[in-house]
């Protein structure tokens, strides 16, 4: 029987690309891997020779990634990606062409989001969706603390000064972290993840979220009721269409004098013109903001954020750690795999 044939756009980084080669190779499937994001090429080239195929393209490049799916005809049986290349409508369609010798079934996402591929679209062409919720709960918990605790004792600018030779003193005392109420939007496994570790250092947590109750977190009726309460805000939502502008200039002004906002979430959760406004207005409620997450990224990255002194920005890596990495890896192999096989059971799949 021949074997079904995975197309890596995106392959695990460092050490991490043999752990996930090895793994999809043990499935029983033919591996193309996309060099371009692979640090050592040659060093894969020469590791991975006759046991992979190789190409190297700019996923992010819709028609190269186009051609390099359907190349000769041949076509590929799934499609894995880490960073949110997008999938879109024109992609699926060319990728599911019944004239291929092996049209795409399966996509899927190292990590926990898949606002990055047209659901409608795959669903119309009977792709099926798959990611790996919870694998970077963690590690975007602890990112999400690293944010408060940064922007609470201005650690950006004084490490600035001070390789300036510059000795320099806060303004005023800062709060510690037992001393503040945080807020999370969305309890979900990050949300959860980060309330536990809150609590531990001693913060006071509320939550707001439209999943179902059972959660330990004390949870308010509104957005408006969290936003008006907490002193530090933390997003925690997927973006979908009715996540999208959850947090815009009337959110904003609802927040308590002083107050920070986190978004590790999506960037199209909250409204970017709006938060850069209110960063720049001494007289807004809203003191500063970590993003981590934005509308635009990677080629096309873009935002009003960019140089206010009270904006921490970062490129969306608060997932990235080995042990989140690594487990997003492994798990998607093995999703790819068993639907491949037409085991579905237990395997995430998005749908609308």
């Amino acid at each position: 029987m021949e074997k079904a044939r995975i197309l890596l756009v995106d392959a695990a980084p460092g050490e991490l690309l043999d752990r996930e080669l090895e793994r999809l190779l043990g499935h029983g499937l033919a591996v193309t891997l996309n060099l371009r994001r692979v640090a050592d090429r040659a060093g894969a080239r020469a590791a991975w020779a006759g046991r992979v195929d190789f190409t190297d393209f700019d996923g992010f490049d819709e028609p190269a990634l186009i051609a390099e799916t359907v190349r000769d005809g041949t076509g590929h049986h799934a499609v894995k990606s880490r960073a949110g290349v997008p999938l879109r409508a024109a992609f699926l369609a060319a990728a599911t062409d019944p004239a291929l010798a092996h049209p795409l079934r399966v996509v899927g996402r190292a990590g926990s989001g898949t606002d990055h591929v047209e659901l409608a679209a795959a669903a119309r062409h009977g792709v099926v969706v798959t990611h790996t919720p919870g694998s970077n709960a963690n590690a975007v918990a602890e990112f999400a603390l690293a944010q408060l605790l940064a922007l609470l004792r201005n650690l950006p600018a004084h490490n600035e000064a001070s390789h300036q030779g510059r000795w320099t003193a806060p303004a005023a005392p800062a709060p510690e972290l037992s001393e503040l109420t945080l807020g999370i939007v969305g309890l979900g496994r990050i949300g959860l993840a980060l309330a536990g570790r809150a609590r531990a250092l001693g913060m006071t947590v509320l939550g707001h979220s439209r999943g179902p109750a059972g959660t330990p977190v004390p949870r308010v009726d509104s957005l408006g009721t969290l936003l008006a309460t907490a002193d530090v805000v933390s997003l925690h939502l997927p973006l979908t269409p009715l996540t999208r502008g959850t947090i815009g200039r009337a959110e904003l002004a609802l927040m308590r004098p002083g107050s920070v906002l986190l978004n590790t979430s999506r960037g199209g959760i909250v409204d970017e013109q709006a938060l850069a406004e209110a960063l720049g207005d001494p007289a807004h409620p809203l003191a500063a903001a970590a993003v981590d997450t934005f509308e635009h990224e990677h080629a096309a990255f873009a935002s009003p954020l960019f140089g206010l002194p009270n904006a921490l920005l970062t490129p969306h890596l608060a997932g990235m750690t080995r042990s989140a990495t690594a487990t997003a890896a492994i798990r998607c192999a093995d999703h790819i795999a068993a639907l491949l096989a037409g085991r579905p059971e237990g395997v995430p799949v998005v749908t609308l």
